[in-house]
């Protein structure tokens, strides 16, 4: 499921609408503004945060006022002539061949006025109502279109709104992992195959420089990375490559040398190992650290120019004086996912569980240990049936409560829908063994999962005591407070739906207090940044991500959340670091990038972005030209 939020952005009449006023509406001058519009201006300044709403249309072109605040909706209507108007805008307006900045303003359908606006609300349920505001012309139809809200007041067009589409996932959770040998979380899974099986992997991360206009590399040169793998007993599941050149010169060339470079790696890495390795490779030009890297120098004004008159003047003796940024923009960023060797991958299934429970009985529970985990990855991979799991002989004795927790984990990995079996199994566990630290994580992890499936927290005060005793029993801090980072995630999802706001208020501000402390990965920023936004703090949820997405690395999910957040707020996006990021993004994903500018009813934010000037200018150049 999705959830649409409807961020809004203010305009005052401008001209141009105001050459369009019709159906006897009228532009107000500033006296008539503060004797006829004060009194709405009033309603929106103090409208709580909460309060969203937003224009959607039917099978049936039918257009539809949708908000979820009954009482605020009819507070601002109090005049017979106090109504709202739908002004449609299409996607033609915002012609890259014209000069500057596009101006708003479309076809104003006719008002609807208190009257009806008041006595025709439908309820949706869930807390949401609608209004019927107008139908649209059938000559609208297979054009990109979106719709303004303009508000009046005795006629006086007092606002002109647009909205814009943020979409995002449910947020999750921050993934609290599941103690086994120790925690495994969710990232340390390479993803699903084919089959829907999990692969367990490490990662290691290093780079490569190349000098210039040089391709290849000898094994020789990555020899001691390889070294060190083989003293850790992994070997190379999959590499990821994201190849970069300097920007100078012809981007095809570019490209060329890229993927010749991404080549010699691999084959450099493959010549190490049987059987083939998965690659995976990307390549752009390095626009992100070239522009990160002028900031202060003489060539800082290049920033802005196009990427097009930047390779103009980048020749020469200009190439040689930038050369000293050049040479480290020449490079490769690669990431290895790696699974241990298992020493045991010779034995089938059945002998598997024959040693295994061979040394159960001898007390041999080191060996026990590796011979059950080698057994899981042989699952995982397909090449045993879980069903063996069934054969292992535990007794159900407190010195082998590791090895049941560490089954019940494993079991719950394979199918996530076991929620509450798994929680189940826990609870029988901690009885068996009230002291084991795993077995207690586990069952508040698979808890506070329960609560956030099924919106409910039950037992509040004693959970929370519960997961601050963590701490005594030997789970880190870091783990502990992630766990109540998540307890409040879904504590202010329940508060929200009582409209207890200043109480959910209270949950968020422990989330932004808190989350500092804990390490997160690229997945918990999102998932943090997407709640922050979902509760209408997205300046929390800006400043949460602003430091990641200057990284040529950066996740990609994680990198266009932020300019779903950002694009829409002129003062963010007319700084020069703004273009460094855009950038950033057509490098990772372009068609992603340009879709930002389509109707919001496709998927985009809203192509009314074009209004400004910058973003115009740099999705003109790469969106519309192709360069």
């Amino acid at each position: 499921m999705k959830y649409l939020y409807f961020l809004i952005a203010v305009h005052f009449v401008s001209s141009n609408l105001s050459a369009q006023v019709q159906y006897g509406l009228k532009a107000p001058n500033a006296n008539e503004k503060q004797q006829f519009c004060n009194r709405l201006e009033q309603i929106f300044y103090a409208q709580p945060k909460e309060i969203t709403f937003g224009v959607n249309e039917d099978h049936q072109n039918n257009l539809y006022f949708q908000f979820n605040d009954k009482a605020w909706f009819e507070s601002l209507f109090v005049d017979t002539l106090d109504g709202m108007a739908i002004d449609v805008v299409t996607k033609d307006a915002y012609d890259c061949n014209s000069d500057g900045a596009s101006t708003a303003g479309g076809e104003i359908l006719k008002p609807v006025y208190a009257n009806n606006l008041k006595n025709k609300i439908e309820e949706l349920g869930s807390g949401s109502y609608r209004i019927w505001v107008g139908k649209l012309p059938n000559k609208y139809f297979h054009k990109q279109i979106e719709f303004n809200i303009i508000f009046l007041s005795k006629k006086y067009i007092c606002r002109y709104q647009t909205t814009y589409n943020l979409q995002s996932y449910n947020y999750q959770l921050l993934d609290m992992g599941l103690y086994m040998d120790s925690i495994t979380y969710a990232d340390d899974y390479l993803g699903l195959d084919v089959d829907g099986f999990d692969i367990k992997y490490k990662t290691l991360d290093f780079q490569i420089p190349f000098e210039k206009n040089k391709v290849t590399f000898s094994p020789t040169d990555i020899k001691p990375l390889y070294d060190s793998l083989r003293l850790t007993d992994f070997s190379i599941k999959q590499i990821d490559i994201q190849a970069y050149s300097s920007i100078e010169g012809s981007e095809e060339i570019n490209k060329r040398l890229q993927e010749k470079r991404s080549q010699s790696i691999a084959n450099a890495l493959q010549s190490f190992q049987k059987p083939d390795i998965q690659t995976t490779v990307t390549t752009s030009e390095n626009w992100v650290e070239f522009l990160n890297d002028i900031q202060g120098t003489k060539f800082e004004g290049y920033k802005n120019l196009s990427k097009k008159k930047i390779k103009e003047k980048v020749t020469g003796t200009v190439a040689e004086e930038l050369e000293p940024y050049l040479k480290r923009h020449r490079k490769a960023l690669i990431t290895l996912y790696l699974e241990r060797i298992d020493q045991y991958k010779t034995l089938a299934g059945e002998e598997l569980v024959g040693q295994f429970n061979e040394a159960i009985a001898n007390d041999q529970l080191s060996e026990a240990q590796q011979l059950q985990n080698s057994l899981f990855e042989r699952i995982k991979l397909r090449e045993v049936n879980p069903d063996v799991l069934d054969k292992l002989s535990i007794p159900k004795q407190k010195k082998f409560v590791d090895f049941f927790n560490s089954n019940s984990a494993f079991r719950h990995r394979m199918n996530t829908n076991s929620l509450m079996e798994a929680y189940y199994e826990f609870q029988e566990l901690n009885k068996l063994d009230p002291d084991n630290k795993k077995v207690a994580y586990n069952m508040l992890a698979l808890k506070l999962r329960m609560n956030h499936v099924f919106n409910s927290i039950t037992d509040g005060e004693t959970l929370l005591e519960k997961i601050r005793a963590l701490e005594g029993m030997g789970i880190q801090r870091s783990l502990v407070q992630r766990m109540l980072v998540n307890y409040h995630i879904t504590n202010s999802e329940l508060l929200m739906q009582e409209r207890k706001y200043y109480e959910k208020d209270a949950s968020v501000r422990f989330i932004l207090e808190t989350y500092s402390e804990i390490p997160l990965g690229d997945m918990d920023y999102l998932s943090l940044a997407q709640y922050l936004s979902h509760y209408f703090n997205t300046t929390a949820a800006i400043v949460l991500l602003k430091d990641k997405v200057k990284q040529i690395n950066v996740n990609r999910a994680l990198l266009f959340y932020y300019l779903n957040l950002t694009l829409v707020h002129d003062n963010i996006t007319q700084k020069p670091e703004y273009r460094t990021i855009m950038l950033n993004a057509i490098n990772l994903d372009r068609a992603r990038f340009c879709r930002l500018f389509d109707s919001a009813e496709i998927g985009g934010v809203t192509f009314q972005l074009l209004n400004n000037e910058y973003l115009k200018a740099t999705y003109c150049e790469n969106c519309e030209s192709g360069l």
